[in-house]
Parts: C-alpha cells; sequence; structure tokens
C-alpha cells in the first residue's frame, strides 16, 4: 500500500492546525488525555472526574510529518486512573477527534505537565 510523502503529511496536518493554508478545518484545539489507545475516533478519553478538562493548545509549523505543541501544557485527572495517550480535539467539550499519540510511558497523576515541544503529533 503507497504511503503519503512527508510533503503530503505536512500539508494535511497544516490544513488541521494552521489558520493560514492549505484549508482550516479548526483555528482552536484542545488536548484530550486517554486512558487506552483513543484509535480513530477518540474513544477511552479521561471521564470528567478530578477536575478533567480538556487543554487549549498551540501548535507550531508542521515539519518532517509532524508537528509539536509550542507552550506547556497542563492537564488535572482524578490522578486514580493510568493516561498512556492524549489526543487532540476541535472544542474544549464534544467537537471532532482529530488525532491522537501515545505517551512514552503512562502516567498517574493528579497534574500532568508537558513542556513544549512534548506532544508530536504525526500523519504516519
Amino acid at each position: 500500500m503507497p504511503r503519503a510523502s512527508v510533503t503530503a503529511e505536512n500539508r494535511a496536518l497544516a490544513g488541521m492546525f494552521s489558520a493560514t493554508a492549505p484549508t482550516v478545518s479548526a483555528t482552536s484545539h484542545w488536548t484530550s488525555a486517554h486512558t487506552a489507545d483513543p484509535g480513530t475516533t477518540g474513544a477511552s478519553e479521561n471521564p470528567a472526574t478530578g477536575g478533567y478538562t480538556r487543554v487549549q493548545f498551540s501548535v507550531g509549523t508542521p515539519s518532517n510529518g509532524s508537528c509539536s505543541n509550542t507552550a506547556t501544557e497542563t492537564i488535572s485527572t482524578a490522578g486514580t486512573t493510568a493516561i498512556t495517550h492524549t489526543g487532540t480535539y476541535d472544542a474544549s467539550t464534544g467537537g471532532n477527534y482529530e488525532i491522537g499519540a501515545a505517551l512514552a510511558s503512562s502516567v498517574t497523576a493528579a497534574t500532568i505537565t508537558f513542556a513544549a515541544g512534548a506532544l508530536s503529533y504525526g500523519a504516519s
């Protein structure tokens, strides 16, 4: 099966995250926390307990098939269930699931902080 080139991946990511080109699908994005692989639907989002809410974020310009958060993000959870993945949505509640990624290792904490550049999303 053919695989999209880095150029095609960058264009797809620019369409999802960029406010300029080629086509904006949403201008604001929120990081979500997941207790298992969110797949293509955003499944297993952390339940709304312990003050959990999605966190609004910005990403840099896509390069080499991925893009990353540009500022520190802090997510509050109940601290009782391991978070294994993050995802992105186009709304603070409800909305459309966009893309997800596995954490390098699971985290069970009431506060999870991601440094700028720590969350990387790619199309492959």
